[in-house]
């Protein structure tokens, strides 16, 4: 598990700690806080690690191979013009540094690279080992619609678009999960299936559909927040999603009704149970209001979870953060919200 991130000049961040809980972390704030920021970066180390991690006879690392991987990685994923566009730029202040310590400490490896750096990054630590689980990102949209021959486009041409697409269309086209593993599938999958009216099928000719006792529906005529769920569902019958590794899922609220959001919630939980640490970034009252419901179940007592607050400061964005939803400090968008509902109170409607 991943266990603290360390940052210094990160885009909108001067500098931060971030001790993450060992099953479930909910990082809240309201637009440009900076949200997917953090999730995109320790996604991006992660993924380096789990792709070099899966090659056959892979080398152990080393700190030449690392500097190229890692700054691609960060440009493929964040789209900047240069590298150093990452860092900060305010005077006395030239470098970005990160660090990443995990429990296994084989793994615990820090860079940095300067504001006017083009694509290259120094390594100041160097990890003894490959990562050994996946690393999978759920971004705001949803990608059934375009999976059909997109990642044999994307790697055949320049494509303005995050990186993050094509790595979870690769983990979308996967084969089913199949052997002893295959009951525990079909329990994550039941809710979503339930809620989805259907399950999700990749038909041979490179489709996804959502497949019901009425038939077969394909994707482009399915509700945009339906195929949420079925993205979801989808990893999770390929063992993308299953019993170790890493979840970064950028707004799981967006496009869904409120029935829906209990839904994603409790899939939430039930994956930070099953051995998936899951980083989730929100600004939705009601997705916080029900993971807090669902973690004072007795069932859900033994995930660890923990909540970040990003909140604007006149120097950039300051991180409050414990083990419950009352550490986050006043959220705008949260406190917007609350302030609705009194509103609408108060009136004689």
């Amino acid at each position: 598990m991943l266990k603290r991130m360390t940052i210094s000049n990160l885009t909108v961040f001067p500098q931060a700690s971030l001790e993450f809980g060992d099953n479930l972390n909910v990082i809240v704030g309201e637009n440009g806080a900076g949200k997917t920021h953090l999730l995109k970066m320790v996604y991006s180390v992660l993924a380096v690690s789990a792709e070099e991690g899966r090659k056959p006879n892979a080398p152990l690392p080393t700190k030449s191979a690392l500097q190229t991987r890692y700054a691609d990685k960060l440009i493929n994923v964040f789209r900047p013009e240069s590298l150093g566009r990452l860092a900060r730029r305010k005077q006395g202040r030239e470098r970005c540094d990160i660090s990443l310590m995990f429990e296994s400490a084989d793994w615990d490896t820090s860079f940095s690279f300067a504001t006017n750096s083009k694509s290259e990054v120094s390594i100041d630590k160097l990890p003894k080992a490959w990562m050994d689980v996946p690393a999978t990102y759920l971004p705001t949209r949803e990608l059934l619609t375009i999976f059909p021959n997109f990642v044999s486009v994307y790697e055949g041409h320049y494509l303005e678009f995050e990186e993050i697409w094509r790595d979870t269309c690769l983990l979308l086209g996967a084969p089913m999960q199949k052997g002893p593993k295959e009951k525990r599938v079909r329990e994550l999958l039941a809710p979503l299936e339930a809620a989805m009216g259907g399950a999700i099928e990749l038909d041979k000719n490179g489709r996804f559909y959502l497949r019901s006792a009425d038939g077969r529906v394909e994707m482009p005529l399915v509700a945009e927040g339906l195929r949420k769920l079925g993205m979801l569902s989808r990893l999770i019958s390929t063992g993308a999603l299953l019993d170790k590794g890493y979840l970064f899922w950028d707004e799981p609220e967006a496009n869904l009704n409120p029935r829906l959001i209990k839904s994603v919630a409790k899939s939430i939980l039930d994956l930070s149970g099953a051995g998936i640490q899951v980083f989730i970034a929100t600004h939705s009252l009601f997705l916080l209001r029900e993971i807090e419901i669902l973690l004072a179940n007795k069932a859900n007592k033994n995930i660890k979870a923990r909540f970040f607050g990003l909140h604007r400061k006149d120097d950039g964005i300051e991180i409050q953060q414990g083990d419950s939803p009352d550490d986050l400090g006043d959220i705008a968008a949260l406190d917007e919200e609350l302030a609705q509902s009194d509103r609408f109170l108060a009136e004689d409607i």
